[in-house]
């Protein structure tokens, strides 16, 4: 028999297996004490009734960004007739009359007896104010009488309103170029 400090080896078994015991419990309770909460933590901290008011909150929350208002009362509204300057309103196309045509139709007659490719003839309307130039767009062409024709765009401008205007003219026996089409332009 083994005697350590006076105590013999069956007494120090029994005593070591009985102070071991409670230790190895311990570190296993230890262990096992990282992975359990003592308390409530989170959502699951709140009670059912607190539980509801949170969701309700946290859905107002986020649903208040959609949310829209039916009276008028809060918002302004503007008319369609308050603009700002830098908006201009779209004109009402009014069509050139006949003696704006008749101008248009002089530059053009002038233009295309110059002949040259890239030559422009200004016109204007002291009555109307309308004004534009006239531009030869194609080589001239033969017609099926026999005399040269060119085709022109001229531009229209009168007051805010701006367009243009297609037409062609050919050369008469004479010389001199008859404007026989003049019409608004169609892309």
């Amino acid at each position: 028999m083994l005697r350590v400090s006076g105590v013999s080896s069956r007494s120090c078994r029994s005593c070591l297996e009985s102070e071991l015991r409670p230790a190895a419990q311990n570190a296993l309770l230890s262990a096992a004490a990282l992975y359990r909460a003592w308390g409530c933590v989170g959502l699951s901290a709140i009670r059912p009734s607190g539980f509801v008011m949170t969701m309700i909150l946290i859905g107002l929350g986020t649903g208040g960004c959609s949310f829209s208002r039916n009276d008028t009362g809060a918002y302004a509204k503007a008319d369609d007739s308050d603009l700002t300057g830098s908006i201009a309103r779209p004109a009402k196309d009014a069509p050139p009359t006949e003696t704006d045509l008749a101008f248009a139709r002089n530059a053009a007659s002038d233009v295309l007896s110059k002949g040259d490719r890239d030559s422009s003839q200004h016109w204007e309307n002291p009555e109307t104010g309308a004004r534009g130039s006239v531009t030869p767009i194609a080589q001239s062409y033969a017609a099926e009488d026999g005399r040269r024709c060119r085709d022109f765009l001229a531009s229209y401008v009168n007051g805010a309103t701006e367009s243009w205007l297609q037409g062609a003219g050919c050369q008469s026996t004479r010389g001199r170029w008859e404007i026989h089409t003049l019409k608004p332009w169609r892309s």
